[in-house]
């Protein structure tokens, strides 16, 4: 017998699957989907993570073989973990809090890991802060048979320019691919809104989606306010818009939070602003779309511009879309700084699977593999699970990515555009002012409000704490804060960093 031990996500071809496997489609959505994953593992078995589309981590336990089956979806939009007690117990998966409370965990603090989290803000890789849990990393599964575990990767992101085919003919089937999703993406009976900032990516979700209501974040600051341009896409679209206005008091108050249920430190200042817009769109709606995947899949980020510049050169340094902190730095910060763990070995893999490809290539397969499952994904199953909010992310799926990887880069990216081919789809439903707007990114205005003596008293606190003590020259950190109090405001995202590290150190091993 094969039973469901846990699931987490949203199997998006669920309707095919049924018809496979003889499901009956009225039953309730557990339902239905219990039955997929069973029903699909009698029939594939391990194969079965082939055959799903969507976002989903689970386990499922088969008592005739006594086998454990545990799968995490293809790009990581969902996490899974597991662990093994002193007594050679497996415990597993899609929440470490719940690991950490089963009886056998030890809780000890990896802290090696705070050299690769100085450097990218997030946990990358299989390791966590919490010795010896580990993450199953994306496309890839977990077997334990008769006491024996096994991990075997399942798929990964390929790419084989086609160079015969117009960049019209991928913008076609972009939007055709889209249109597929979007059919996908919910059944009649749900309703879903969608999130909507002044990009071409959620404002193409919201133009191709039967939502009628989104919901944006906005600042006093006008400077850093994407809101209004969100505004624009609404009115035009003859759709809904709500905005949030977030405050430095706000912003600040939540921070415990956001560590606390990140599960691993987040140093994204707008991982912040991304949990405050789930909480308040919570309030109106428990399923929202958002618009994520399509920068790194189609050469989204400004940076890819530079692919070409950086050539072979890349394998000597990038690690993935951020990187604050040299490794000088950290030897200087650090009380203890070990020099053979690097960032760089995170992604020595991936070069070596990537070899002979393009450089715009090489950066993609490392900011799926790295940047998305940690930073980004997290980010989003971990906020809107904090407050009750569905999130589904359309553009995260291996059929559009499949049409990125035949995509030749020079139509991701030129001197002028980044993302060409898609804002080429994008622009058969929104205005060229939208579809090609220059992209600004989820910006914050933490760069003026961290030096603000009204603000940042938890900063300065934690900086000169006990805490800060087991881990940093206390003399170095308070440095790097008085310098950019004093006028070096590029130093904010090195101190909001340390400061993330601490406030969740002291969640988990201070007050619990």
């Amino acid at each position: 017998m094969i039973q469901l031990q846990e699931f987490r996500g949203h199997i998006r071809n669920w309707e095919a699957l049924c018809t496979e496997l003889q499901i009956d489609t009225s039953l309730s959505r557990e339902a239905r989907e219990t039955e997929v994953l069973t029903k699909g593992y009698a029939a594939w078995g391990t194969k079965l993570p082939d055959h799903l589309y969507g976002m989903f981590a689970f386990a499922l336990y088969d008592t005739d073989t006594d086998t454990l089956f545990c799968v995490r979806d293809h790009f990581g939009a969902k996490p899974f973990y597991y662990y093994r007690t002193a007594d050679g117990k497996l415990l597993t998966g899609t929440m470490i809090r719940n690991i950490i409370a089963q009886e056998g965990f030890e809780k000890e603090l990896n802290a090696e890991l705070l050299q690769i989290y100085l450097s990218l803000t997030y946990v990358a890789g299989e390791d966590t802060f919490f010795r010896g849990l580990k993450k199953l990393m994306p496309g890839c599964y977990l077997i334990e048979q008769n006491g024996k575990m096994s991990i075997h990767r399942y798929w990964k992101p390929t790419f084989h320019a086609d160079n015969s085919k117009p960049i019209a003919e991928f913008a076609d089937e972009i939007h055709e691919t889209v249109q597929q999703m979007m059919r996908e993406i919910k059944t009649d009976d749900e309703t879903a809104h969608s999130f909507l900032s002044g990009g071409v990516d959620s404002s193409y979700v919201y133009a191709m989606s039967d939502a009628q209501m989104s919901h944006s974040c906005g600042y006093e600051d006008e400077r850093f306010d994407e809101s209004g341009l969100a505004k624009q896409t609404a009115d035009l679209l003859q759709k809904g818009f709500s905005r949030c206005c977030i405050t430095p008091e706000d912003y600040f108050a939540i921070v415990p939070d956001v560590m606390y249920n990140m599960e691993q430190p987040l140093g994204d200042a707008s991982a912040i602003a991304f949990a405050i817009g789930c909480r308040e769109t919570a309030k109106q709606t428990k399923l929202c779309y958002s618009g994520e995947g399509s920068d790194e899949f189609f050469g989204g980020y400004n940076m890819y511009r530079n692919a070409e510049r950086y050539g072979d050169n890349l394998k000597t340094f990038y690690v993935g879309n951020t990187n604050i902190m040299k490794e000088d730095e950290k030897e200087r910060i650090l009380l203890h700084y070990n020099p053979e763990f690097l960032p760089i070995q995170l992604v020595q893999s991936i070069y070596e699977e990537t070899e002979g490809l393009d450089p715009l290539s090489k950066m993609s397969a490392v900011d799926i593999q790295i940047w998305l499952e940690g930073d980004i994904y997290l980010n989003v199953d971990k906020m809107s699970e904090a407050f009750g909010l569905e999130v589904r992310m359309p553009l995260t799926d291996r059929r559009i990515f499949d049409i990125a990887s035949r995509m030749p880069s020079c139509y991701k990216v030129n001197e002028e555009q980044n993302k060409v081919a898609f804002r080429m789809a994008a622009a058969k439903v929104l205005p060229d002012e939208i579809a090609f707007r220059k992209k600004l990114g989820f910006i914050v205005p933490i760069r003026i409000w961290l030096a603000d003596e009204k603000y940042n008293a938890d900063v300065r606190r934690l900086l000169q704490s006990e805490i800060a003590a087991k881990f940093f020259q206390i003399d170095e950190i308070t440095a790097i804060f008085n310098e950019y109090i004093g006028g070096n405001s590029d130093l904010w995202r090195k101190v909001w960093t340390i400061y993330t590290f601490l406030v969740w150190y002291e969640e988990y091993f201070v007050k619990r």
